[in-house]
C-alpha cells in the first residue's frame, strides 16, 4: 500500500472519529446513549449538531483543496485562497445584504455572498485578459482583495444602525453557529463542483512545476488551467463564505501538514489536503464549542490565532533556507 493511500485512509478514519466528537462536544456534552430517536436530546443532535458537523467537514475540505491547488498553481508555499480576492468579494456581497437589511430572508445573504464571489471572479478574468501570466494573476487578485476589503470597512463605518454594525462584524468573524440543513444543501452542490474542477488540475499542476515554458511544450494550456483554478476556487471559497463567513488559514496550513507524507508533487497533495482541511475544521469547531467561555469563541478568530503563528514559522523557515 502506497504512503499516499495509507494517509488518505488514515485521515478518513480520523475524520469519522472527529465527527463523532463534534456531535458530542459543546457546553453540554451529549453521550452516545442519547443518540436514539426517542431520547429528548436527539433533536439537538439531528437538527443542530449534525448539520453543523457536516458543514464543518465540507467547508474544511473545500478550503484545504483550494489552498493546495493555489500553492501548486502559483508555486508558492505561502499562497492562500484569500489571495485571489474571492473570499473578500464574497464577504463584501454578504456585508451589502446585511447593510441594507436584506439578510432577513434566509437565502439572501448566501445569494449576495455568491454573487460577490462571481463578480470578483469575472473581474479577475477581465484584469488578467489573455496573458495567462501568473504574476499578473497574483497582482490582480491582491488588488481586488484590497478594494473589496476597503469597501467592507466603509460599509461597517457607515452602517445605518449599531445593530447592523454588530451583525456585520459578527458575521465577518466566521462561525458555524446555528447552521441548519438549508446551509448544507446550499454548500454541497457548489463545493462538489468546485472540488471536481480543482481535482482535474492535478496532472497539469505537476507539469507546471517544471516551469511555464516546459509546461507549454508538454501541451499545457495556461488559460484553461487558469480558468479551472479560478472557477474551482471561487466556487469553494464562495460557498464557504456564504455559509460560514470568513474562515482563514485552512488553505495555508493543511497542504504543509500533508506534504511531508506525500511529497511535493501537487497532484499528490490535493486529496490529502481536502481530507486534512475537513479534519482541522471539525476539531477546531469542536474546541470552540467545548472551551468554558461565556459566549462561544468565533471559529474564524480561532483559526486566525492558529494560522498567524503558523504563517510566521513558515516565513522564518523560508528565510533561513534562502539566507
Amino acid at each position: 500500500m502506497s504512503r499516499s493511500l495509507s494517509l488518505n485512509l488514515g485521515l478518513c478514519v480520523v475524520i469519522l472519529a472527529a465527527m463523532l466528537l463534534s456531535l458530542m462536544a459543546g457546553k453540554v456534552w451529549i453521550p452516545l446513549d442519547a443518540w436514539i430517536a426517542g431520547d429528548p436530546r436527539w433533536p439537538i443532535i439531528a437538527e443542530l449538531r449534525l448539520p453543523r458537523t457536516v458543514l464543518a467537514a465540507l467547508v474544511g475540505a473545500g478550503l484545504g483543496l483550494s489552498g493546495a491547488a493555489m500553492q501548486g498553481y502559483l508555486r508558492n508555499p505561502l499562497a492562500d485562497p484569500g489571495l485571489f480576492g474571492v473570499s473578500s468579494g464574497a464577504a463584501l456581497g454578504a456585508v451589502i445584504s446585511l447593510y441594507f437589511g436584506y439578510a432577513a430572508a434566509p437565502w439572501l445573504l448566501p445569494a449576495f455572498a455568491l454573487a460577490g464571489a462571481a463578480i470578483t471572479m469575472a473581474l479577475l478574468a477581465l484584469l488578467v485578459g489573455q496573458s495567462g501570466s501568473i504574476i499578473v494573476f497574483t497582482l490582480a487578485g491582491v488588488i481586488l482583495s484590497s478594494v473589496a476589503g476597503s469597501m467592507t470597512a466603509l460599509a461597517i463605518s457607515l452602517a445605518p444602525t449599531p445593530f447592523a454594525t454588530a451583525q456585520i462584524v459578527t458575521w465577518l468573524m466566521g462561525a458555524l453557529t446555528d447552521r441548519s440543513w438549508d446551509d448544507v444543501r446550499l454548500a454541497v452542490p457548489l463545493l462538489a463542483l468546485g472540488c471536481l474542477l480543482l481535482a482535474f488540475t492535478g496532472r497539469t499542476l505537476d507539469a507546471l512545476t517544471l516551469g511555464e515554458s516546459a509546461a507549454r511544450s508538454m501541451g499545457v494550456d495556461p488559460r484553461r488551467l487558469q480558468l479551472l483554478i479560478v472557477i474551482g476556487v471561487a466556487l469553494c471559497v464562495g460557498a464557504s463564505v456564504a455559509t460560514a463567513g470568513i474562515i482563514g488559514f485552512v488553505g495555508l496550513i493543511v497542504p504543509h501538514l500533508v506534504r511531508p507524507f506525500v511529497g511535493n508533487r501537487p497532484s499528490a497533495v490535493l486529496l490529502p489536503s481536502a481530507l486534512a482541511g475537513a479534519l482541522l475544521l471539525l476539531l477546531a469547531d469542536s474546541l470552540v464549542r467545548a472551551i468554558p467561555t461565556v459566549s462561544e469563541l468565533r471559529l474564524g478568530i480561532a483559526m486566525s490565532m492558529l494560522g498567524g503563528p503558523f504563517f510566521l514559522v513558515l516565513l522564518l523557515r523560508m528565510r533561513r533556507r534562502f539566507a
